[in-house]
């Protein structure tokens, strides 16, 4: 009876032991057992709430989540990266910094080994489309969110100067360029108030939309060779010229203060920028409004989640940016952090289609950016976009400050840019 009752016993510790090796293989054990993910985000993105909700549902994983600013986020990663130590293993890279990026296209996994091919019909083409390599065989990112551009304009400044106010008014009064100018000259005669806040957001709008923008597939430089960046060059010239566009630096106490005050009459800028109107000018709801863009649509903002070499947990992180990304999930961010969803598929979804925004005159603003997100084209950027940029904005910086003559300024552009590349 003894020897069976030691056997009995050692049986039951056995299978206790077992369990419990079990139960901490499976993540519901130890915490030293768990998968463990780091991951670097900027900005205010709401994704730690979904990422609690992800770890009780895969209690086997823990998400440490980082934010940092804008510019120190980008540039600690591509520090990590350059070093090649220090990299998290899941990293947030926003759409225009992902250029930056492509030079080191070893330090990351390709996604589409990790089965990103599967949920590729899910975004938008053009976003996906941002988050490949030039020939379209690696992936460095799954979408987030994205920012379609559309025209914010004040209905007091539209009145005043005798235009109608409505957005379907408004969008048939200005469906492209030439009829912006026209009424930007309406507007300047009745009431002295320039159409635009700043000559960089004009200047932007013409840019995404046309159909090359800085370099080819090949990095080849194309300003010179395709006559789209020159021509939005000289539109915007053309209204800084004769008085139509003002001249506050984006970003800047004056620009947020002209918002309230009503100091001109129309915002070319993207679905996020709803959350600055109204953080700049608490005092003006219903004296804005938004409809489409003229010419079309752009895009300004939203990012990729990107995978780093170093990670030890490809598959685990990539499951996870699979889960954060995809319609659901982003339908949540839309609602609770307003980030715009680059899943068509949620723009049928009442949350879309009854959306009303009592600040914007009680318009659907979310149906105006859907329609323009579906409208935006896609566009090689080039790892050296923001030198070109930087350049022309600050060519159209000295017409507008300091009268230089446009033609003088756009050669000294080309040629800063030319001796810049010559170094990369």
């Amino acid at each position: 009876m003894r020897k069976l009752s030691l056997i009995l016993l050692l049986s039951f510790v056995l299978i206790l032991v077992t369990a419990c090796s079990d139960t901490e293989a499976n993540g519901e054990g130890s915490s030293s057992d768990k998968i463990k993910l780091d991951m670097w985000v900027f900005g205010s993105t709401g994704y730690e709430k979904l990422a609690d909700e992800y770890m009780k549902e895969h209690p086997n994983v823990e998400i440490k989540i980082q934010s940092t600013q804008f510019d120190d986020h980008h540039n600690a990663l591509f520090t990590a990266l350059s070093a090649g130590s220090g990299a998290p293993d899941i990293a947030m890279i926003e759409v225009n910094n992902i250029e930056r990026f492509r030079q080191a296209q070893d330090r990351f996994h390709n996604l589409y080994d990790l089965g990103a091919e599967e949920v590729k019909d899910d975004y938008l083409d053009w976003k996906w489309r941002l988050g490949e390599n030039a020939d379209g065989t690696f992936l460095y990112g799954l979408p987030t969110d994205i920012g379609p551009t559309a025209m914010f304009y004040r209905v007091d400044v539209f009145k005043e100067a005798g235009l109608p106010t409505d957005p379907e008014s408004v969008k048939k009064l200005i469906p492209d360029w030439d009829a912006y100018a026209e009424v930007a000259r309406i507007i300047k005669e009745k009431t002295g108030k320039p159409i635009a806040d700043n000559y960089e957001l004009i200047y932007n709008a013409l840019r995404d939309q046309a159909p090359v923008q800085y370099f080819n597939n090949e990095d080849e430089l194309i300003i010179e060779k395709e006559p789209y960046i020159k021509a939005a060059y000289d539109y915007t010239v053309d209204l800084i010229q004769k008085g139509y566009v003002g001249d506050n630096g984006l970003w800047t106490p004056e620009w947020g203060a002209a918002m309230d005050k009503g100091s001109y009459a129309t915002l070319l800028a993207p679905a996020w920028m709803q959350g600055v109107v109204k953080g700049n000018a608490p005092n003006s709801s219903g004296k804005w409004m938004i409809t489409g863009m003229p010419g079309g649509a752009g895009n300004w903002g939203g990012s990729y989640l990107t995978i780093p070499k170093e990670t030890k947990h490809p598959e685990e992180a990539y499951k996870f940016i699979q889960w954060l990304v995809a319609p659901e999930q982003q339908l949540k961010s839309f609602k609770e952090m307003g980030l715009f969803p680059s899943t068509p598929s949620i723009y049928n979804d009442p949350s879309f289609k009854d959306y009303s925004d009592d600040y914007f005159g009680g318009i659907n603003t979310a149906q105006v950016f859907a329609q323009s997100a579906q409208m935006v084209q896609t566009v090689y950027m080039g790892k050296n976009y923001k030198v070109v940029q930087a350049e022309i904005v600050n060519a159209l910086t000295n017409v507008s400050k300091k009268s230089a003559d446009p033609e003088k300024e756009w050669k000294a552009a080309v040629k800063r840019i030319k001796r810049q590349l010559e170094r990369q």
